[in-house]
């Protein structure tokens, strides 16, 4: 009989573009302040990807990051699936087969998932499964976003929220217990499908110059309404999967929220009696990265020093569609690492 197979979460790696734009910058551009955009959000600053940068350049040098961080090559992936709703194409190719294609990674599946911000954990629902039922070995986990691309740059409600950037994991094969996935929850509701939405191109609202006059190719949100369902959904996601496994919110060393707005990561984080220590925030330097988010808080604790190996992660992250979903991980290199 053969040995039962777990997904390990194997390595990070992460990518950020050089360009910072900060707070005193969209004093310029638009009607709003410094003190109200870190009042209201936590975000001093932001990266944005230069023009001909594109999200699959983002992922692909995140992408090299995490292999080689993995101690593996690119010929070892098997699968690549890549979070994102900033596709450097719309529709076709998927990012994920143009992250392959410059990863050298060649008669290898490889699609994209739009999840929006809860894109990221959502692959990694799918890298355990492809794992688990011995499909796959090693699986390349892309969030990737450049989410300027789709900026209303005179709309002060969402223009001062968003950034750019890619992160990426590699997920592998073991039959050691004590380094698989704990858990993963998944999950949707389309009802609220409009509280955060990029009303076209699309089979709705076709590419038309009615619709790009009108704006439809930026991101809309309602800003109110997501910031209550999202503290609301997140705590009570996060209180059911610790119950499940029977884990308590002091045993976690690592919280890794979507790094949306510090103001919903603090309503959760106190709902769960999470210390500062405990938390992991990024949302001050990058803003919301979107699919990117969570790999790019990660990456950030990893290379302070901070995650070490064996350290549970706790993911919980929430986005347009709506999407949520959450993950009890323990971080698990290689050992001759």
């Amino acid at each position: 009989m053969s040995e039962k197979i777990y997904a390990a979460f194997r390595s990070i790696g992460a990518y950020v573009p050089k360009k910072v734009l900060t707070n005193q910058d969209l004093e310029k551009m638009v009607d709003t302040s410094d003190e109200w955009i870190v009042k209201r959000t936590g975000i001093k600053e932001r990266h944005i990807a230069e023009d001909n940068e594109s999200t699959s350049d983002m992922a692909t040098k995140a992408s090299e990051i995490a292999i080689k961080r993995a101690g593996l090559s690119a010929k070892d992936i098997d699968l690549v699936v890549c979070a994102t709703v900033t596709p450097d194409y719309f529709n076709m190719p998927s990012t994920a087969c143009l992250i392959s294609d410059k990863l050298g990674i060649k008669n290898v599946q490889a699609f994209d998932i739009s999840a929006a911000c809860s894109g990221f954990v959502y692959a990694l629902s799918v890298a355990k499964a492809f794992i688990e039922s011995a499909m796959k070995k090693n699986v390349l986990v892309i969030g990737a976003e450049k989410f300027s691309s789709i900026i209303d740059w005179n709309d002060r409600n969402t223009c001062v929220l968003f950034g750019d950037g890619a992160g990426a994991a590699v997920i592998g094969a073991t039959t050691n217990k004590e380094e698989a996935f704990i858990d993963v929850h998944a999950s949707a509701d389309g009802s609220y499908w409009d509280f955060l939405i990029t009303p076209a191109p699309g089979s709705v609202n076709p590419a038309t110059h009615a619709a790009i006059e009108e704006g439809l190719q930026f991101v809309k949100m309602k800003g109110n309404e997501t910031f209550k369902l999202a503290v609301k959904t997140l705590t009570k996601d996060v209180k059911e999967i610790l119950a499940k496994n029977n884990i308590e919110g002091k045993d976690i060393p690592h919280f890794v929220p979507h790094q949306a707005n510090y103001r919903i990561i603090n309503a959760v984080g106190n709902a769960l009696n999470m210390s500062e220590n405990q938390v992991v925030l990024t949302v001050h330097k990058y803003g919301n990265t979107s699919a990117a988010s969570i790999p790019m808080a990660i990456n950030d604790i990893y290379e302070s020093g901070k995650l070490k190996s064996k350290e549970l992660m706790l993911l919980d992250t929430f986005g347009g569609g709506l999407t949520w979903a959450s993950a009890l991980i323990p971080f698990a290199p290689k050992e001759n690492d």
